[in-house]
Order: C-alpha cells, then structure tokens, then sequence
C-alpha cells in the first residue's frame, strides 16, 4: 500500500485533474477524489474544496466551448437540454454538476451562444455546493 502514501500537494494536483475530467464528457467520480483526499488530508478542506470547484468549472467550461465552436448548421433540436437552456439561460448551468445532464447543459449553453462569464459564474457556485456539501460530510 506505499503508492498510498502521497503529499497533500500531489493529492491536490490529482484531485483537480480528475475534478476537471469528470466535468468533461469523459466519466469519472470528482466526489470519490475529493472523499478520499479529505479522508488523508482533512486539513487541506478549504484547498480541497476550491481546487475541485474550479478543476470541474474549467471541464464544464471546456464542454461549453465544445457547444460554441460546433457550426450553426449542426442542428441539436433532439437535445433535450437544448430547451431547458433556452428557457432558462445561465442559471440553469446551476444545475451543471448532474451526472450526464450536466454535460449537455454546458454544451447547449454554447452552443446557444450564452454569454461564458455568467455560465462560469452558476457552474461554479453549483460545483461548489455539491463539493462543500461533500467536504461538510467527511
């Protein structure tokens, strides 16, 4: 078990890779990082916290910016998301750390062209209470 043995700083660098991956359309478990490393490390929580938050917020952006570079003409009428964002603009990416959903939510934000800093602004704050709820449980 000595590959068990890892610095905070280590751990911190591979809790955002994987917070940042798992925000992307590549699966992956964010919470389980973030559980395990507050499990070893509890008191780096407030470092935790941020470096997740923002390491899921830049996959999520990258995932917007997916939407936003896909051309016009490629139709995403059968994305069913694609209505949510329309209705309910930025605030809806609130809603942007569920698992599959999430996903489709950055990239129809994008692809309707929303505005990036106020998509960032509710991907972080609903990524960050998700990650402090996590980090309230441990």
């Amino acid at each position: 078990m000595e590959w068990l043995n890892v610095t905070a700083e280590q751990g911190l660098g591979g809790l955002f890779l994987a917070s940042f991956l798992a925000s992307t359309v590549l699966p992956g478990g964010s919470e389980a990082a973030l559980w395990a490393f507050l499990k070893f490390h509890p008191e780096q929580a407030s470092t935790a916290l941020w470096l997740a938050t923002l390491g899921n917020t830049l996959g999520g952006m990258t995932s917007w910016a997916c939407g936003r570079f896909l051309p016009r003409w490629r139709r995403l009428d059968d994305l069913p998301q694609r209505a949510r964002v329309e209705r309910w603009g930025a605030p809806i990416l609130l809603f942007s750390w569920l698992p599959l959903v999430g996903d489709a939510l950055c990239v129809a934000a994008g692809w309707l062209r929303l505005q990036p800093l106020p998509c960032a602004l509710f991907m972080a704050l609903g990524k960050f209470a998700r990650y402090a709820l996590i980090a309230w449980a441990v």
